[in-house]
Parts: structure tokens; C-alpha cells; sequence
């Protein structure tokens, strides 16, 4: 009971601390969390700066060093992620895998348009530029409910149970997502990729629907609905995170 009462709550941790990486200085955000069991250092996807996890007994000074020791592993993370592109006059975009120029139309009124020019694609926006990022996110999200509609349902004729519903979101952490009731989930942000990369998602959710795991019965029936699996997974994992950066 004596050593109980003289345990000593480690000190708090301040919001973030400044460390040197590749001759830039790159803030670390801290977060301590009772359930870590280590330190974890990672770099979300929809972020440009690094998150340091820290247990329940860890201390500042240790946190630095770890992260310290990390300098080649985070230097390499930290140069894979994209800038920030907001939606922009002028700005580029991709869209179904293809650069996109987004343009005010000039129009008061309207819709979205695509527009096939001489130097390229473009996303003709109307009304005011204040308005530009909501309309051409709503847009986005429209074209997405759709793409990905389209392709739940042509997989979901190949197996014997349907989705109940499906939900499109700006998840961070995952493409899809399927629940127990049947529900489907997917990021928007999956019209931004080439079209088989979508495909895939849709597949790979559908495949839960009979197999709520990732066993071998699960991709075998994942690449049946979706021969290109395994360059859909390899696109993703190498510019998947650069789909946070848009908006």
C-alpha cells in the first residue's frame, strides 16, 4: 500500500516537440494513451506531420530519444506526403485517375461540368469562388455514390447476399468498410483513383459480405470478383495517401 501511494504520476507531455529531419525542423505531435503497451511513432494518412504515441509510464525525455532513432524511417515517411491542393481555381486534381484542372464556369447556375479541352481535362465549376470547394466536394461525393453503386452491384450479383445500404463517407483510416447488418461503407475520396482501383474496393467489400475476415477463403473469392487485386492494393499502398492531400 506504501508503494502505491508514493507511485508518482509521470509528468505531462507538452502538445508537440521540434526535431531536425533531413535539415528541415518537423514538429512531432505527442499523445500519451493508457492502453499502449509501446511507443508508436506514424504519420496518418491525411496529414503531413508525425504522431508519437506515448504509454502510460513514458517520459519526454525517452519519446525524444525514440524519435531521434526513428530519423531515416520518419525522413522517408515525411517525403512521400503530398502537399495540401485545395479546391482551387487553377488547381489540379486528379479525377478517375486523371489530372483535372478545376475552373469557375463563369455561370451563376448549374452543375459540375467535365470538360474535355486542348491542354487537358478540366472541372467547370459555377458560381462564386468562395463556393468553389463545397460545390466540386459535393460533386465528387455524387460521382462516387455512383461509381461505387455501379460496382457493389455488379459484384454482389456474383455472390448469394446483398448489402443492406451503402454509406459514403471521408474516412481517413480505411477505403470501405463492412458492418455485421450488411452495410457498406466507402471514402469518396476513391473517385480520385483509377477506375480498377475503385473496382477493387467495391469488390474487396462485397467479399466481406461472405467473409467477415481476411482468411484465404476471402481473397480467393476477393480476386474472382476482382482479377486486379493485387495492383489495386499495390497502387494504393504507394499513392493512396496522396488522395488526403486533395480538398
Amino acid at each position: 500500500m506504501a508503494a502505491f501511494l508514493l507511485r508518482r504520476k509521470p509528468a505531462p507531455l507538452p502538445d508537440h516537440v521540434l526535431i531536425e529531419i533531413a535539415g528541415e525542423t518537423r514538429k512531432i505531435h505527442l499523445r500519451r494513451n493508457a492502453r499502449a503497451k509501446r511507443y508508436l511513432l506514424r504519420v496518418p494518412a491525411d496529414e503531413r506531420e508525425a504522431v508519437l504515441t506515448v504509454p502510460a509510464g513514458g517520459s519526454l525525455e525517452t519519446a525524444l530519444d525514440f524519435a531521434r532513432r526513428q530519423h531515416g524511417w520518419l525522413a522517408a515517411r515525411l517525403s512521400e506526403r503530398q502537399a495540401p491542393v485545395d479546391f482551387a481555381d487553377g488547381a489540379s486534381i486528379p479525377f478517375r485517375g486523371l489530372d483535372h484542372r478545376i475552373r469557375l464556369s463563369g455561370k451563376l447556375r448549374g452543375l459540375v461540368e467535365r470538360t474535355d479541352c486542348v491542354d487537358g481535362w478540366e472541372l467547370r465549376v459555377p458560381g462564386d469562388a468562395v463556393h468553389l470547394p463545397r460545390k466540386l466536394t459535393d460533386w465528387l461525393k455524387k460521382e462516387a455514390r455512383h461509381d461505387l453503386e455501379a460496382a457493389v452491384a455488379r459484384h454482389a450479383a456474383n455472390i448469394p447476399r446483398k448489402p443492406s445500404a451503402i454509406t459514403i463517407r471521408d474516412t481517413r483510416s480505411r477505403w470501405g468498410s463492412c458492418a455485421a447488418n450488411g452495410r457498406l461503407s466507402f471514402s469518396w475520396r476513391l473517385v480520385l483513383a483509377p477506375p480498377s482501383v475503385l473496382d477493387y474496393v467495391a469488390a474487396h467489400e462485397v467479399a466481406h459480405l461472405m467473409e467477415m475476415n481476411h482468411g484465404p477463403r476471402f481473397w480467393t473469392l476477393c480476386r474472382r470478383l476482382a482479377p486486379q487485386t493485387e495492383d489495386a492494393r499495390q497502387w494504393l499502398k504507394e499513392h493512396g495517401a496522396r488522395l488526403h492531400a486533395y480538398g
